[in-house]
C-alpha cells in the first residue's frame, strides 16, 4: 500500500495532504442571542472592560485563555457565568476554524454552522469536512444539512450554551471517521 501511495498514486495523495494542511477560513464570525459579557458589576470601569474585550478577541491558544482567566480572577474575583461563556467563544472560534466553518450562529437553542462558501474548495475533500459529515450522520435526529442558494450549513438543535457548542465541535474534531 505504501509503495502504491508513493509511486502510482503520489499525485492524488499530494492533493489530499495539501487539503489537510490548509486553513480553509481565516476567521470565524460568531453571532448569538446568548448573554455573553462581563457585567458592569464585575468590571466596573467601562474603559477597562473594553480593553479586556479587546485582549480576549486577540487570543488564540488555550494557554492564553487559561492565563487570561487567572488574571481576571486575581483582579476581579470569580468570573460570572456570562463571562465564562464569553471566554468560551475564543475556544469555539478556534475549533470552528479548524473545521472550515466561516460563521456560527447561536440562536433559539440551536447552532448553525456556515461552511466554506466556495463549492470548489479543497475543503469538501478534506478530513475536516468528513468529520463534520460523520457527526451529522451520528446525530441525525439533532442535525440537519441545509443548502440555500450556494450557501451550505449545518443546523444542530439543543445547543443552548457556548459550552454545549464547544462540546459538539470537540466531538466533531475527535471523530474517528472510517476509511
Amino acid at each position: 500500500m505504501q509503495e502504491l501511495r508513493k509511486d502510482e498514486f503520489a499525485d492524488l495523495y499530494k492533493e489530499q495532504e495539501k487539503a489537510e494542511e490548509q486553513d480553509f477560513v481565516s476567521d470565524v464570525l460568531v453571532e448569538s442571542d446568548l448573554e455573553l459579557m462581563f457585567p458592569a458589576m464585575y468590571i466596573p470601569n467601562d474603559a477597562e472592560r473594553v480593553a479586556i474585550y479587546r485582549e480576549l478577541d486577540n487570543m488564540e491558544t488555550e494557554i492564553e485563555i487559561i492565563d487570561f482567566m487567572k488574571r481576571l480572577e486575581d483582579r476581579f474575583g470569580k468570573i460570572p457565568p456570562q463571562g465564562r461563556e464569553l471566554i468560551r467563544i475564543v475556544r469555539l472560534r478556534r475549533l470552528a476554524k479548524s473545521l472550515g466553518i466561516e460563521k456560527i450562529v447561536l440562536k433559539n437553542e440551536q447552532m448553525i454552522l456556515n461552511l466554506v462558501a466556495d463549492e470548489n474548495s479543497p475543503y469538501y475533500s478534506s478530513s475536516a469536512f468528513d468529520k463534520l459529515l460523520w457527526f451529522v450522520q451520528a446525530h441525525a435526529r439533532q442535525c440537519r444539512l441545509r443548502e440555500t442558494g450556494k450557501k451550505r450549513s449545518v443546523v444542530i438543535r439543543d445547543i443552548n450554551t457556548v459550552e454545549t457548542a464547544v462540546a459538539a465541535l470537540e466531538e466533531m474534531i475527535g471523530a474517528a471517521v472510517p476509511a
